[in-house]
This record gives C-alpha cells, sequence and structure tokens, in this order.
C-alpha cells in the first residue's frame, strides 16, 4: 500500500511508533524512525534486522524542539531517498500529576514534546512536500483528547491542542494537497500498559464495549489507512481507534 513511499516515525522506537514503522516497512516503505536516543535507535534497528527482510530503514535521534535539528534530519531522509511522502508525528510523554502537585516545568515539558514539537516537524515536513506536489501528515492524539482525563491534565491538554493543529493545517494545506490527520488511540497494549497487574487491567477491559485493550498492530493499521492512496480524499479527520471506550 505504500510502495515507493518514504515516511518519517518519530517516536518510533517502541510501542505504537514501532508498531507504525513496521506496518509502514511491510507495505513497501522507506521508513526513517526517529528515537530521543541513540540507544534506543539502534535497539529498535536491530530488532527489525532480525525479521529476516531487506527493509529500507534508517534511524536518527534530532531534539524535536530545535528547529535546526529537526530540519538537519529531515535533510539527512531527503539525501538518502530523495523526497518524504509520509510524516508521523508519534512522539509524546503523558503523567498523572495531581493539579495540586503539577509542577509548571512538568506541565511545559509535556506541551514541548507533545504540541510543539509536531508543529516543528510538521512545518518542516511542508517546506518539503509542497514544491513534491504534496504528502501526507499523520499525528497521534489520544482518547482523552475528547474526553478528558482525571489527572494529569497536560497529557489531554497537548492533545486538545494537536487535534486543533491536525484541522488548521488540513484546512491550510489542501491547496498544497498536503493531507493532515490525526489517529486517537485509546488503551493500547504497550509496554507500560502490558505491565499493569490482571486486578487493574479488568475493570479497563471491562469498561470497553469490545470488551479489550487494542493491540499497537491495530492501531498502526489506522495509520497505514490514512497514509496511504485509500485515504486521497479524507483530511482534516481526527480517527478514534478505541474501541468505543471512553476515559
Amino acid at each position: 500500500m505504500l510502495k515507493n513511499k518514504t515516511a518519517i516515525v518519530t517516536g518510533g522506537t517502541r510501542g505504537i511508533g514501532f508498531a507504525v514503522v513496521k506496518k509502514f516497512l511491510e507495505n513497501g516503505a522507506k521508513v526513517a524512525l526517529f528515537g530521543s536516543r541513540k540507544e534506543t535507535v539502534d535497539k529498535a534497528l536491530e530488532e527489525l534486522s532480525k525479521e529476516g527482510k531487506e527493509y529500507e530503514v534508517m534511524g536518527l535521534y534530532p531534539d524535536l524542539g530545535d528547529p535546526g535539528q529537526v530540519t538537519a534530519a529531515f535533510d539527512e531522509v531527503i539525501g538518502k531517498w530523495g523526497r518524504l511522502d509520509i510524516l508521523v508525528n508519534n512522539a509524546g510523554i503523558s503523567a498523572r500529576d495531581s493539579i495540586y502537585d503539577y509542577k509548571p516545568e512538568d506541565f511545559k515539558n509535556i506541551i514541548d514534546l507533545n504540541l510543539n514539537s509536531v508543529f516543528i516537524s510538521s512545518q518542516a515536513a511542508a517546506r518539503i512536500m509542497k514544491p513534491q506536489g504534496g504528502g501526507v501528515i499523520i499525528n497521534t492524539s489520544s482518547m482523552v483528547s475528547l474526553y478528558g482525563q482525571a489527572a494529569g491534565s497536560g497529557y489531554p491538554a497537548s492533545k486538545f491542542a494537536v487535534n486543533g493543529l491536525t484541522r488548521s493545517l488540513a484546512r491550510e494545506l489542501g491547496k498544497d494537497n498536503i493531507r493532515v490527520n490525526a489517529v486517537a488511540p485509546g488503551v493500547t497494549r504497550t509496554d507500560m500498559v502490558a505491565a499493569l497487574p490482571e486486578q487493574v487491567i479488568k475493570p479497563i477491559m471491562d469498561s470497553i464495549p469490545l470488551r479489550r485493550i487494542g493491540e499497537p498492530e491495530e492501531v498502526a493499521d489506522a495509520f497505514l489507512f490514512l497514509a496511504s492512496d485509500m485515504a486521497s480524499y479524507i483530511t482534516g479527520e481526527i480517527l478514534s481507534v478505541d474501541g468505543a471506550a471512553m476515559s
């Protein structure tokens, strides 16, 4: 579905991001996965090499809050593969701090990575995609962007903002044939969730109409669809992949 396409996936070393990287590679894309540190990037590349397939993949670890480093990393991808068709803004962090204890610097850190880096990377991508004749930007949102959550207000606030940025960029960049959408996952079996004890997981599953949590591969399928030509007339959408759960 993505043959001859080139993609960048931020936060691509684990969890949903890594599942997206694998899904894109399996569907013929060339992928640059971005991580926060060299060690995590190398580990992800090593794991992909064990697949025994001739994937075209590279790894980089720019500071996503630094426009200069982001531009340099994007230029490195262009230097290797000549174009950029898809950007997935997946890097992010969360927290569950009470408003009574929330440190302003911790709130700022979440906004910096979850929102500001999305703007910086999207701007860099758009400047590349427009002269090419178009492209696709997909942002990772969250179910809590729609419902909020009972603590850790910085995370849902950042994802509410990602939704607004997604819809605004879709309207602004449509004339340049750049589609911009977001995927809003629900509770997904990442490493963090998988480590939770049964007594914590069961009530969560019982609250979801499908009676189970999502798998990273299921969320990655949504990214694949939105990145592909099957979604060629879809832009400005926030696609929920949450089993109809409500936070």
